[in-house]
């Protein structure tokens, strides 16, 4: 789990241990009166004190908050502890030193400014490490339905600055001007220009870094929600929805993650239906095909199953690698059933014909490759090209093709022939082996796998057939679960 890293605050402590004597005898004739012990050792105390019961106030009151408001709680938390200190601090001089209330006012003013930088900076510190927590347990903090928006944060932030900064140069002015009128007749001008100019340049030097250092924290927090942000928007536009940004803020941020989960889920949603919509019309338009066959519709089971199996065993081959990813074997999966989808354009008499055909119907039977491939064509041209769409129509136009080149529609050979022919050749033969048609018996597996092995290099690829040798017991189990009283 992610902890809270200490660096950060003991160095603000620090530094408002050096900075508020420092600040106290520039700005108040009064603190200028003593001694640096005297001006030291209560800021001292004050700041650890302060610091001491701030690591018991971070366990009871932030740490074990719902994690919605532990940001908001640890800046309400260290301003109030800065202003205890502040107000501790002008007690005390009121008390021993008999200070007026405008000296208690001038320190007030000063711890309360660090004070100020500080529980920002904390804060926003907090709020990285909601974050963290979010991304580590997957689990989301629920925006305000109102909430404060960082542009008023900014303007506060900007606003209570200028104030400060006012403020404190005001309160130098003042001193500087009564200062003047004491030492005036002794110290030449210049010098005492130069010590007031000092005294400026000291306001700044504190002021300038707090400031940037709140932008810098803000800019932090900023490019982590974008970070997540435009990863997620990156990975949906590449089609990868598995993704979401962490609700780590109960602000716009907060809800803009919120709609984008809300927006990634919904199109996940379409798309499961987009995809189950096309599945069931491709296993409808395949049985379609298959019903007016000799064949039956449990044959576009298993040949799916058989290309499955085939490409996932080739997916490391270094001759397939680069094809054969997660997303390609899932659409051939779901393309394969295509393979036949032409036979819908061939004659009953010829297609239902219960012999061997004539070489003129052989050659009308042949067509039956290129009219699916047409088929899917005119579907690639109305919805435009996809993978899907592509990988279907290849499927269709070269199951046929043989490696050696003797095969149709077009007699590509070896390479020439894309992936998913190569695959489904050796699939749709070995089911149509061990399967009965009228006018041959089932032949029994082995028998099948002799005949396929004796067709590579000729009718199939070779490192398909090898891969066949490889996942025969599998083909076997695909046989027996989707198999029919016909198969062997």
């Amino acid at each position: 789990m992610t902890k809270y890293n200490p660096m950060r605050t003991t160095a603000h402590y620090l530094l408002a241990a050096i900075i508020i004597p420092i600040y106290g005898i520039q700005v108040c004739p009064f603190i200028d009166s003593l001694s640096p012990i005297q001006v030291i050792i209560p800021v001292f105390v004050a700041i650890t004190a302060q610091y001491a019961l701030r690591g018991r106030l971070i366990a009871t009151i932030i740490d074990g908050a719902p994690l919605e408001k532990q940001t908001a709680r640890s800046f309400k938390m260290e301003i109030l502890l800065f202003v205890a200190s502040a107000l501790g601090l002008a007690v005390y001089n009121t008390i021993a030193y008999g200070f007026p209330l405008t000296s208690g006012l001038k320190v007030f003013v000063g711890v309360f400014g660090l004070g100020f930088f500080a529980a920002i900076d904390l804060s926003l510190e907090r709020e990285r490490i909601v974050g963290k927590l979010i991304e580590e347990t997957k689990a989301d903090l629920s925006p305000e339905k109102v909430y404060f928006p960082l542009s008023q944060k900014v303007a506060l932030f900007a606003t209570i600055s200028v104030i400060v900064l006012i403020t404190i140069f005001m309160l130098l002015v003042i001193k500087d001007l009564d200062w003047i009128v004491e030492v005036g007749k002794t110290m030449p001008l210049a010098e005492a220009r130069t010590s007031i100019i000092k005294e400026f340049l000291f306001v700044l030097a504190v002021i300038l870094p707090h400031t940037l250092n709140v932008i810098s924290s803000y800019s932090t927090n900023l490019k982590l929600f974008f970070g997540h942000e435009t990863n997620v928007l990156t990975n949906i536009a590449n089609g990868k929805l598995d993704v979401r940004v962490p609700v780590s803020t109960t602000d716009e941020f907060g809800v803009m993650a919120k709609h984008t989960n809300a927006m990634i889920a919904q199109l996940k949603s379409y798309i499961n239906e987009i995809s189950l919509t096309r599945d069931v019309t491709i296993l409808s338009l395949a049985s379609l095909a298959e019903a007016r066959d000799n064949e039956t519709g449990q044959h576009i089971l298993r040949t799916q199953r058989y290309v499955r199996a085939l490409a996932i065993h080739l997916q490391p081959h270094p001759t397939f690698c680069d094809e054969l990813d997660d997303e390609t074997i899932d659409l051939l999966y779901k393309s394969a059933p295509l393979h036949d989808i032409g036979k819908v354009g061939i004659p009953d008499n010829i297609l239902l014909k219960p012999g061997k055909h004539t070489d003129e119907e052989f050659e009308l039977m042949k067509t039956h490759a290129q009219i699916g491939s047409d088929a899917l064509k005119i579907a690639e041209d109305k919805m435009g090209s996809t993978s899907f769409l592509r990988l279907a129509r290849e499927i269709a136009v070269t199951h046929h093709e043989k490696w050696d080149g003797s095969g149709y529609p077009n007699g590509l050979k070896e390479n020439e022939i894309p992936i998913s022919g190569r695959l489904m050749a050796v699939a749709d033969v070995y089911d149509a082996l061990i399967s009965a048609r009228v006018y041959k018996p089932a032949f029994p597996h082995e028998k099948a796998m002799t005949i396929i092995r004796e067709g590579a290099g000729q009718h199939f690829d070779p490192d398909v057939v090898a891969a066949l040798d490889k996942v025969e017991d599998e083909f076997k189990a695909i046989a027996r679960e989707f198999g029919d009283q016909h198969t062997g």
